[in-house]
């Protein structure tokens, strides 16, 4: 279970990249920004969950 700390850093990363893309695109005024941002706010949104969850399920064996 040690990937699991960083696999949670594989989607921070893409939901950087996704946030720059959109930015870049909006910047170009391109319409489809919004597909990047989208998939930005979905990676830092699982980057958070997947930490939580982690530690959530870390501390549920430190009490076993």
């Amino acid at each position: 279970m040690n990937y699991l700390k960083f696999t949670q850093f594989a989607y921070l990363i893409a939901g950087l990249i996704f946030a720059y893309d959109a930015f870049e695109k909006w910047q170009a005024e391109d319409s489809n920004y919004v597909l990047s941002a989208v998939f930005a706010v979905i990676g830092i949104f699982m980057f958070f969950f997947r930490r939580r969850f982690g530690k959530k399920f870390e501390d549920n064996n430190k009490k076993q």
